[in-house]
């Protein structure tokens, strides 16, 4: 088989550890749902999955798809393995796939973010157990008071619960990216659908070093906020990573 040189215009980083490998599969929810895989790359991680579940995959590089379809000819045949080749957010349009699935994935990092945020609105999918950047999945699994807490924490946390699974070094794959990774999951309980909601996240914590009502007096009436802030008994002085998940929906509730 050709050697495969990684491409860094598709951010490109083949895990390789077994032992990571072997975490993301034992933290996979138990149920009967679909996998999803995005970013297959050499299929180390896809051998695993199609050992449990049916497994369809989306992987952009078209090198690596004629690579995949050679190296796992017999799983597509027998439709343990659907492989797509082309770009996934081209078709995301809603729901990826008609039924319900779960995101497990080693997620090229230029695109990590926004496939979290899609799949966190899609209907069809229902656990979200992904690999990224440390500081991504730091973000999206930070509680409140913490200094990373921040709009992804708050969509999250909104949704469903997350957590990390793993921190991963550089050294598990190749090439080893300048950055540390971590596995992490989210288990969803409903999906996003209040894009005002969010767009009042977006406010609230462009500027973390400011105060929240500062912050928010940009688009709304400060006396508003004086009186929701008084009734929800926060602090003036409060900053947007102090404030809690419960008390932004019904800060929102208050000021629309």
């Amino acid at each position: 088989m050709e050697k495969i040189v990684a491409k860094k215009k598709f951010g490109q980083n083949f895990l390789k550890d077994q032992t990571v490998l072997q975490k993301i599969v034992e933290a996979m929810p138990n149920n009967d749902n679909k996998i999803v895989e995005i970013g297959p790359g050499l299929g180390d991680l896809t051998k695993y999955l199609v050992d449990v579940k049916s497994v369809e995959a989306f992987e952009v590089d078209t090198d690596l798809c004629k690579l995949l379809q050679r190296k796992f000819d017999k799983e597509i045949a027998t439709k343990q393995l659907q492989l797509n080749c082309g770009d996934v957010l081209d078709a995301w349009q809603g729901s990826l796939i008609e039924e319900s699935y779960d995101l497990v994935a080693n997620l090229p990092y230029y695109i990590a973010t926004n496939i979290i945020l899609k799949a966190l609105a899609d209907p069809k999918c229902k656990n979200i157990l992904v690999m990224v950047q440390l500081e991504v999945a730091e973000k999206f699994c930070a509680e409140e008071g913490e200094k990373v807490f921040g709009s992804l924490s708050v969509i999250t946390q909104s949704v469903g619960n997350a957590h990390i699974v793993v921190k991963v070094p550089p050294t598990a794959f190749e090439p080893p990216p300048k950055i540390d990774s971590a596995v992490f999951l989210i288990e969803k309980k409903t999906d996003r659908c209040d894009e005002n909601f969010e767009g009042m996240l977006r406010v609230a914590f462009k500027q973390p070093r400011k105060t929240l009502i500062k912050n928010l007096s940009v688009i709304y009436e400060k006396t508003i906020l004086q009186e929701a802030f008084l009734e929800l008994e926060l602090a003036p002085s409060i900053r947007p990573h102090q404030v809690s998940t419960v008390d932004y929906h019904q800060l929102y509730n208050k000021i629309i």
